[in-house]
């Protein structure tokens, strides 16, 4: 059930299921809480889910300033989280693609607060030259034609070519949700990831086991620099998926509740 609370950041839209050890989903750019929704009904039987819509996405009220870094997402969740824990209680984090680089950022900050984090189709690496001129185009892009046009082209590619063939609906009610995304939003969350910085050493520091999950079509989060990560942490658990691409959430249901179900289960018994 989609819920509401107001704290110093105004307004935060969040889910909350089930009971026992804290779980928390974060979403990427371009989508709000409910792309998580399959792998909620499965693990809330499992394990306290909490799903935020990220500042700027929903009902979430965007952070105010002028350069917002990816850091303060991090700060955003950690006092969010509050409403939830207790000093002592350690969390799970899992973020997809740029919910993977909040969860970064947050793990280098609040470590203490960790048993466990996952990226999902996300990387520690930060964004190459060519990549963030790709990004400011992009805003060029937002700003001229708006966001819902702007995510109406960019998110068919976030697929695997046969999903996409196979299941334009759910393409399509993707973009319909993006029609409620602003351009300030969707600049502001640009902004932030083409500035954030490298965060291998967060993985190379961790003492909590890291969760990677790769698309092999992939191209916004590539298979190749994924890999490279992987060795970091002392621990990792990993899934690499055939003719999946960003979205592995969707175009893998089965295969990554089960390993999300599995490597929560790892943490949880060391």
């Amino acid at each position: 059930m989609e819920q509401i609370i107001h704290n110093i950041n105004g307004s935060i839209c969040y889910e909350h299921e089930g009971k026992g050890q804290v779980v928390v989903l974060l979403h990427g750019f371009g989508e709000d809480k409910s792309i998580w929704n399959h792998q909620i009904n499965f693990l809330k039987n499992y394990y306290q889910l909490i799903i935020p819509n990220l500042p700027g996405t929903g009902k979430s009220s965007l952070l105010q300033g002028l350069n917002i870094q990816i850091e303060d997402y991090a700060d955003w969740l950690f006092h969010f989280l509050q409403h939830f824990i207790n000093p002592s209680q350690k969390i799970i984090l899992l973020g997809h693609s740029m919910g993977g680089y909040i969860g970064l950022a947050y793990a280098k900050k609040y470590a203490e607060t960790l048993a466990g984090f996952g990226l999902i189709h996300s990387t520690a690496f930060t964004d190459s030259d060519e990549k963030k001129e790709i990004r400011k185009r992009a805003i060029d892009t937002i700003n001229e034609y708006g966001a819902a046009s702007f995510l109406k082209n960019t998110i068919p590619n976030l697929f695997a070519s046969s999903f996409k063939e196979n299941n334009p609906t759910i393409i399509n009610e993707l973009i319909a949700q993006g029609k409620t995304l602003s351009k300030e939003s969707l600049i502001q969350y640009y902004k932030a990831m083409m500035n954030r910085p490298d965060s291998s050493e967060v993985l190379k520091q961790s003492s909590v086991a890291v969760l990677f999950i790769m698309g092999k079509e992939d191209v916004a989060a590539p298979l190749q620099d994924v890999l490279q990560q992987c060795h970091l942490p002392k621990i990792s658990d990993i899934l690499i998926l055939d003719n999946v691409a960003h979205m592995g959430m969707l175009e893998a249901t089965e295969q990554i509740n089960e390993k999300l179900l599995s490597y929560l289960q790892m943490v949880l018994s060391n």
